[in-house]
């Protein structure tokens, strides 16, 4: 069988069934991509439940861990039964029934808070609707009565402007059936979307149950695919990257429903009109880093001044309750919720929501910062791997006065333009690197 392989004739006849092969692939995907993509769409609306049930099942892991170690462990302990198979099944299935409990009881406490609290503010919005639209054009008709030069700069605008605005209401009221028609198909997808919920809920306890022999399985698999210290380092960075996400994910969650309920408070004794629903806004979208109080902020104050233009300083005060609640979230309670989860600069922070929010939107910018905190810290564990071949620092504030590299080390730019010499820290890294290579090779 091995002369086989070695043939020539048979090595040339696997590179041009590969050649032909590859050929094949590029075609179709230049000139039939849409019907691949069409093909892998509904794969993956078939497989969504799945989905559904991974997801779940990660993010109820740390519940279920945190249940059998602190709970469930300790309490077997103190009853002295035997750490036999029967024992791990006893814990695993108490585990799943604990944590799924929760998961079920936090859901119908969301539902329940809607349907009490948000349902009828959203109600009370739109029965009176009609008197804040009132309201808002009595204080546009006193502001542009004790402001003349401004009203009829205003009236010109409109003037203006009109034949757009006809012509738009013109475009709009005939696609009122075209909007109806796409709220009923939303409708249907929102009801598809819990059924693969439900269908994923249940996978996720079977995935629960079993989830170190799916560990395992997937750990075998890296090992039989690459090389040892390659495996190793693979799955030395799943962790890692686990450990990341999980631990921004779970602390952001924490730290919103903490802002959320500051919020209600607050709102509640300034007497602010949708206390609940504003607090849910600002909970919401507190998720969201750097940009989320913001974007809870504006539509609240928006909302606060339609109920009342009349007094203007409610908005005012709720801005600025907003603005102190943001900077305690920011520079108290996060950083003591979330630690260094991502490790990541305001600059980095900044950029990864606009990148992964252009590209996903509003799940993108939940989700951009950990994502990009594991490719930054990939590209940093790759960069220090190479500057340790090449025998120089990992450290980036010694490359900030580098002026040149040569055989004896690096040499920063003259203190007298400005910068701080550096050349002793330098010298002591490399002298410490030789020293390590002369114990190594004395060893």
């Amino acid at each position: 069988m091995k002369e086989k392989f070695n043939n020539k004739y048979f090595r040339w006849g696997l590179t041009a069934f590969l050649v032909i092969a590859a050929v094949i692939t590029f075609y179709f995907l230049t000139f039939h991509s849409s019907n691949i993509t069409d093909k892998l769409s509904g794969i993956v609306k078939i497989l969504m439940p799945v989905v559904f049930g991974l997801v779940t099942a990660y993010l109820l892991t740390p519940v279920l861990n945190f249940t059998e170690s602190r709970l469930l462990i300790p309490l077997f302990d103190k009853c002295k039964m035997k750490n036999t198979v029967r024992r791990k099944k006893a814990i695993r299935g108490i585990g799943i029934l604990i944590t799924a409990f929760l998961f079920v009881a936090l859901i119908y406490a969301l539902v329940s808070m809607l349907v009490s609290q948000i349902v009828p503010s959203v109600e009370g919005i739109i029965v009176n609707f009609d008197s804040y639209v009132n309201n808002v054009i009595s204080w546009i008709n006193q502001t542009l009565e004790d402001n003349p030069e401004f009203g009829e700069y205003v009236t010109k605008t409109i003037d203006k402007f009109s034949e757009q605005l006809e012509e738009w209401l013109n475009h709009i009221i005939p696609g009122t059936a075209t909007l109806i028609r796409t709220v009923s198909v939303s409708f249907m997808n929102v009801l598809d979307v819990l059924w693969d919920f439900v269908i994923g809920f249940i996978i996720s306890i079977y995935v629960l149950a079993s989830k170190e022999h799916f560990a395992g399985q997937a750990k075998k698999v890296v090992y039989a695919v690459f090389e040892r210290n390659t495996a190793n380092v693979i799955i030395r960075n799943f962790r890692f990257t686990h450990r990341t996400f999980i631990g921004f994910m779970s602390g952001k969650i924490i730290d919103s429903i903490i802002i959320g309920i500051l919020c209600f408070i607050g709102t509640t004794l300034m007497e602010t009109p949708y206390a609940m629903l504003i607090s849910l806004i600002i909970g919401v979208t507190n998720i969201i880093p750097f940009f989320g109080p913001f974007l809870g902020a504006i539509p609240s104050v928006i909302l606060i001044f339609v109920v009342d233009p009349m007094n203007p300083l409610n908005c005012v005060y709720f801005a600025l309750f907003a603005l102190a609640l943001q900077q305690f979230d920011g520079n108290i309670l996060g950083p003591k919720i979330l630690g260094s989860s991502t490790g990541l600069a305001g600059f980095w922070v900044i950029f990864s929501i606009t990148l992964f929010g252009g590209l996903f939107g509003i799940p993108g910018m939940i989700v951009g910062v950990p994502i990009f905190a594991i490719i930054y810290a990939a590209v940093r564990s790759m960069l220090h791997t190479l500057l340790e071949n090449k025998n120089l620092p990992k450290e980036t504030v010694v490359y900030e006065d580098v002026d040149y590299i040569d055989d004896t080390g690096l040499h920063s730019v003259p203190a007298g333009i400005g910068h701080r010499p550096r050349e002793f820290l330098l010298m002591k890294k490399k002298r410490e690197n030789t020293e390590a290579k002369e114990k190594e090779e004395e060893k």
